[in-house]
């Protein structure tokens, strides 16, 4: 059994630390439909020097009850499919195993340009391809099977990369399925949960969750997380691409420099 990673001095700092990490992710997780792990996790290791693997799975474990404030957020406009999400799920569990798998016989830093350069791809696409509003996700014989190949897809990402199903799977519902982006959103963070879950319940057995900061970062992230969805409703379809463009380049930049950091060392 792996060692318990040491934890930050509980204090004043941290516990603020931990409250102002959970308010940004929250924001975010609502407006762009994401788990926020991509704000928690570089913070957690900047502001309180988590390691990378605590840092992952504290974040995991925040995320459950942002995406579950998300989704009751979306669901009141009616802004999640329902059985698409938990497909969605079920091929991510199985497709993260799968990237776990491979995460020891692949290079990471060639994994890592190839995602870079497909975020270019969706970042220039979201300023070509519009979704319309009233657009809904229609199930289907061959949208099932695209849903559970993009549900594959993400869990296989998420077990290399550690990235959060929401980055891959809000673009591709709506570039590829033509999904309005709110039902887009609030689908991608109902397929989070069942699959944040799993992975925090194997992280607790690792010793790579903090519950303090989890719970701190959680709570304050569902404070903030059905603000970021009401700010969603009130964009027009192309502003709500251009920002969600600006955080994919956030993103996309972030895997960069990583890789250039992993190649000089």
């Amino acid at each position: 059994m792996t060692a318990p990673a040491p934890r930050a001095e509980r204090n004043a700092r941290f516990i603020l630390s931990c409250l102002g990490v959970g308010l940004a992710a929250g924001l975010l997780s609502g407006l762009f439909g994401v788990g926020g792990g991509t704000v928690i996790v570089p913070l957690l290791v900047l502001l309180l020097h988590f390691d990378q693997r605590l840092a992952a799975g504290t974040s995991l474990a925040a995320i459950v009850p942002t995406a579950t404030v998300g989704v009751i957020s979306y669901a009141v406009n009616g802004s999640v499919a329902w059985v698409p999400a938990l497909i969605l799920a079920a091929a991510a569990v199985i497709g993260a195993q799968v990237g776990s798998w491979l995460l020891a016989r692949l290079p990471q830093n060639a994994l890592r340009w190839g995602f870079v350069g497909f975020l270019v791809i969706v970042i220039v696409s979201l300023f070509v391809i519009v979704p319309s509003r009233d657009a809904e996700l229609t199930l289907t014989w061959l949208t099932g099977t695209g849903l559970v190949v993009l549900g594959f897809i993400t869990g296989i990402l998420a077990g290399l990369l550690g990235v959060g199903g929401g980055v891959v799977v809000v673009p591709a519902l709506m570039l590829l399925f033509g999904t309005s982006d709110l039902i887009a959103k609030g689908t991608s963070l109902l397929m989070m949960i069942p699959t944040a879950l799993s992975g925090t319940i194997g992280n607790l057995r690792r010793h790579n969750v903090d519950l303090l900061a989890a719970a701190l970062v959680g709570v304050a992230a569902c404070t903030t997380t059905a603000v970021g969805a009401w700010i969603a409703t009130l964009l027009d379809p192309f502003t709500a691409n251009v920002l969600f463009a600006v955080f994919l380049s956030f993103i996309a930049v972030q895997m960069a420099l990583r890789a250039l950091r992993q190649r000089r060392s």
